[in-house]
């Protein structure tokens, strides 16, 4: 069975939406893991607020992928979110916390209060970072999925040790886009500790990216069965590499900016190579390789993409202008005021 036309574009756009969720709300939760680091009040006040106007909007990118793959691909999205139920509650639990803990920080004047709420913010970032990729690791390696298209495994047999080494490469990866962040929002000594910071967390970065490869040659092969006679995993190689490799140059010539970009940029592309090792598979099976989900065996009706991608067609645009608009309003270092978090 050969895969339409639509197929195709629907895969593709459900990872430019998970893409832009990591980009995006990939700095928020790497700003929040590195507040656990810094005990002053004062900076610590500085890395909510860094964030405070622009989360919410980040995460509407994670909103919109899971609905399009609940609209596009409805088995896949009833194995992996049945598959990851435990896993997924956790996340939403850390997401809650750390929207309510930015709220909540500066209701009471009180030190203890704030450092109670720093705390929740923190492992309200740490969570999803680390479980993010965790699941990524798991839908890499594949999953138990029978010949019923349902999940057979259990929870404890998602950690397993090739998704708990992709879930730290995922952590440290946005700690290093996070700290990058930071470095552009902020001044003086902060920014110089942030910048070493992300120097130090982006050697964690590549180790961990050599190791997560080696690895997955033994542990996720598939992956690599087309991929390496796929120019489109190329050209997105190249561009990884390069702007991996041109983090530490941009930092070391105090350019934070940049080096955002070129993590942003990074980011961007790892994910490309792992949808371009999968497709067309969405959920590869550990059981049987006739059971894996792909886009063709587990996508909507055509009528159904069509209507979603004249929506998709019609929404988009508004979303991404709506991020820019945001981001150009609160663009430059982090003032604090009367109004701030």
């Amino acid at each position: 069975m050969e895969a339409t036309f639509l197929q195709i574009t629907w895969f593709v756009l459900f990872f430019v939406l998970i893409i832009g969720y990591a980009v995006l709300d990939g700095f928020d939760l790497g700003v929040g893991v590195l507040s656990l680091f810094n005990r002053d009040d004062g900076e610590r006040r500085l890395y909510v607020n860094a964030i405070g106007p622009v989360w919410d909007g980040n995460e509407v990118w994670l909103l919109t992928g899971g609905g399009a793959l609940f609209a596009a691909f409805p088995p896949v999205y009833a194995t992996v979110f049945s598959g990851f139920y435990l896993p997924l509650m956790l996340v939403l639990v850390g997401l809650i916390l750390r929207a309510v803990s930015m709220e909540f920080r500066s209701k009471v004047d009180s030190l203890a209060w704030r450092r109670l709420w720093d705390l929740g913010f923190g492992i309200g970032s740490l969570l999803p970072a680390l479980l993010f990729g965790v699941a990524v690791g798991n839908i890499l390696r594949g999953l138990p999925v029978g010949a019923d298209g349902e999940f057979a495994g259990t929870f404890l047999g998602l950690l397993n040790p090739f998704a708990l080494l992709c879930g730290v490469l995922g952590l440290v990866m946005f700690l290093t886009h996070g700290a990058l962040y930071m470095a552009v929002k902020s001044d003086g000594d902060l920014r110089d500790r942030m910048l070493s910071m992300a120097s130090k967390a982006w050697v964690g970065w590549v180790v961990l990216f050599i190791g997560a490869t080696l690895y997955g040659f033994f542990e996720a092969n598939h992956l690599f069965d087309c991929t390496l006679k796929n120019p489109v995993f190329w050209v997105l190689f190249a561009a990884f590499l390069g702007s991996l490799l041109y983090q530490p140059v941009a930092v070391k010539a105090s350019r934070p900016f940049v080096a955002f970009v070129a993590s942003s940029l990074s980011v961007a592309t790892l994910i490309g190579m792992a949808a371009t090792g999968l497709f067309p598979t969405l959920v590869p099976s550990t059981i049987d390789a006739v059971h894996a989900l792909t886009i063709m065996n587990a996508s909507s009706t055509e009528r159904t993409l069509t209507v979603m991608l004249v929506i998709a067609g019609l929404g988009m645009p508004l979303v991404i202008g709506y991020t820019a608009f945001i981001y150009r309003v609160f663009k430059g270092k982090v003032v604090l005021d009367e109004s701030s978090y």
